[in-house]
């Protein structure tokens, strides 16, 4: 074990000399289809159960406590950026806990086999928590925004790439900062078998996002009020660095190869790169540059080309799965529904099949039009003038035909249909989870923030 942990280490110091060096990761992760699994990833706010404070990092009553509970009472191992640092992270059995900037908390599943193991996973989670936070008087909300926090109001999780995005990415659009401490998403990631199949899903993905994005548009409140529309967090990805997120152009074309992702991927800023343990700051090249030119002497090593990854955010990420990224975060109830409809699609060929047909004609110019309008109206939109409720069932009744196909059963029988269930209903009334949040409230209601606080729970 540790010859192979040397040949790890030495694998990612290794230089990178040429363009097509960095193809690596994607032939690296290409599997049979039978090892092929689904990971999926959870977001949350946690606050003050009677004042809906946003919780500090650190504290007697921190989220800091959180972790170090779950250390003490439920076997998770703690995690340090760096020897005696503070805690970051915590990993177990192949899944982890981390911390997003702003002290969000994101259960990121183990590779699993169907979506029936991601529920009871993920209910799992929030089982280990209930016993924690109902002594911390804590809840933890599914929501896509911070229905309440202030960035005034929020602590800042002490890990070095946060602080230089912190720096870096006001400079590069308006919402950079509510990007990264007021937003929470579900996402799901997604193995491929080949170079042609990765960049099909890619590219059937990316069109559909916009879709997604407003089937579970579940994020209508801004600082303590109604804001009037249906996802702030779409909302704000409209105005984060374009040079590292969007629906990314040069792919959504058919016969489009890892180099097309590649392509696009090294032209966006770099934030740093890491030597020996420290973090050196490097966000005035894009990895271009750094390939070609170098940075303080330093010369790009396969470690750094992945780091670089990880800090790009298109709408579907290519690394070593598929990353599907356009949900906002969701209620107990509805977090399995965002992968199984992706599972449903990506993992069944004649589902695929049919979502590429649903999307094959969508434009890169029609997509980026309807982005703000989803924001504002979910569901209710209009894509070539048609409601994009009903485009919303098709896509549903193709992801169940795939689940159905895939046959994955659980105890009492059922297929991976059933995680469906709840979304379908809401879509048939064309409805996103948010239009549930808002019902019945007005921003005079001087009840309104106990309102928020108790709909948005998870």
């Amino acid at each position: 074990m540790m010859a192979d942990a040397s040949h790890a280490s030495e694998s990612k110091s290794q230089p990178l000399k040429t363009f097509d060096d960095l193809l690596f990761p994607f032939h690296e992760a290409v599997k049979p289809e039978p090892l092929h699994r689904i990971g999926a990833e959870a977001e949350k706010f946690g606050v003050d159960a009677t004042t809906g404070a946003p919780i500090p990092y650190e504290g007697e009553r921190s989220v800091l406590s959180v972790l170090q509970a779950l250390v003490e009472r439920h076997g998770w191992m703690p995690e340090h950026e760096t020897p005696g640092g503070p805690l970051i992270a915590l990993v177990r059995a192949g899944a982890s806990v981390t911390l997003e900037p702003g002290a969000q908390l994101e259960l990121s599943g183990a590779p699993l086999e169907n979506i029936h193991q991601i529920c009871s996973e993920m209910c799992g989670h929030l089982a280990e928590l209930r016993d924690i936070s109902s002594e911390l008087n804590f809840a933890w909300l599914g929501i896509g925004f911070h229905p309440f926090a202030s960035q005034a109001e929020l602590s800042w999780v002490p890990k070095a790439r946060y602080a230089i995005m912190r720096r870096y990415l006001p400079t590069r659009g308006a919402h950079g900062l509510d990007m990264m401490r007021r937003t929470a998403t579900v996402q799901a990631n997604f193995d491929y078998a080949s170079e042609e199949g990765a960049m099909r899903a890619l590219r059937v993905a990316l069109r559909l996002s916009p879709l997604v994005t407003a089937i579970f548009a579940n994020s209508p409140f801004y600082e303590g009020s109604l804001f009037g529309g249906r996802s702030y967090r779409a909302k704000v990805w409209l105005d984060v660095d374009p040079s590292r997120q969007g629906l990314i152009r040069n792919v959504l074309e058919r016969g489009r190869r890892f180099s097309d992702y590649v392509a696009w991927a090294v032209e966006a800023p770099m934030f740093l790169i890491k030597r020996d343990g420290e973090v050196i700051e490097n966000t005035g090249q894009t990895f271009r540059e750094f390939l070609e030119n170098g940075f303080q002497g330093h010369r790009a090593t396969r470690a750094d080309w992945e780091t670089h990854l990880n800090t790009l955010f298109p709408e579907v990420r290519l690394k070593r799965t598929i990353e599907v990224r356009g949900a906002d975060s969701l209620p107990a109830n509805l977090i399995c529904a965002l992968p199984a409809l992706w599972a449903g699609i990506l993992y069944d060929a004649r589902a695929l099949d049919e979502a590429d047909a649903l999307s094959e004609s969508f434009r890169f110019d029609e997509l980026e039009a309807v982005r703000p309008v989803i924001a504002e109206r979910a569901l209710r939109a209009t894509f070539r003038g048609k409601p994009l409720a009903a485009m919303a069932e098709q896509l549903v009744a193709i992801a169940s035909g795939g689940l159905e196909r895939r046959a994955r059963l659980n105890k009492n029988g059922k297929d991976e249909r059933i995680h469906l269930e709840r979304i379908s209903a809401l879509i048939a009334k064309g409805h996103s989870p948010a239009d549930a949040l808002v019902e019945g409230l007005r921003n005079d209601d001087p009840d309104l923030r106990s309102k928020i606080l108790d709909r948005a729970r998870i």
